[in-house]
């Protein structure tokens, strides 16, 4: 089993940024944290690195459920989406799938809840990757 699912956005890395937050929140996503990697490693390490944006994104219903259901489930939380520039000009988009990190759990009340947050983020990526290059977000 892969641990995320991905596709691949023909704009530039601002209009994948701004697309990606609109799919976000249009699932009823909020974005809770945001690590620029590159940035990261240019300010502590002096090193040049491509884009890298890592989007802590969060469903609020639905982690409400998972912490009552599993106390330390919070060390696994936020549902990470990945955004890094490719070679070819391309940005990447990835998100990960919830069921294949829930799987660490021994908790049976938490597979729901993944597998209904694994629906709402393949739905999301999947949309990315259904619109053409400049194509307006259709809200949901």
């Amino acid at each position: 089993m892969s641990y995320h699912f991905s596709t691949h956005l023909t704009t530039s890395w601002e209009q994948a940024q701004e697309r990606v937050r609109a799919a976000l929140q249009s699932a009823g996503f909020g974005i809770v944290s945001e690590i620029d990697v590159a940035q990261t490693l240019r300010k502590k390490l002096g090193i040049e690195f491509r884009p890298y944006l890592i989007l802590g994104a969060c469903q609020p219903h639905y982690a409400h459920q998972a912490i009552l259901a599993e106390a330390h489930i919070g060390t696994m939380l936020p549902c990470n989406v990945l955004l890094q520039q490719q070679e070819d000009g391309r940005v990447e988009v990835s998100a990960i799938d919830p069921m294949a990190s829930m799987q660490a759990v021994a908790n049976p009340a938490l597979a729901d809840i993944a597998q209904a947050v694994q629906q709402q983020l393949r739905q999301v990526i999947e949309a990315l990757s259904q619109q053409g290059p400049g194509a307006p977000l259709n809200a949901r």
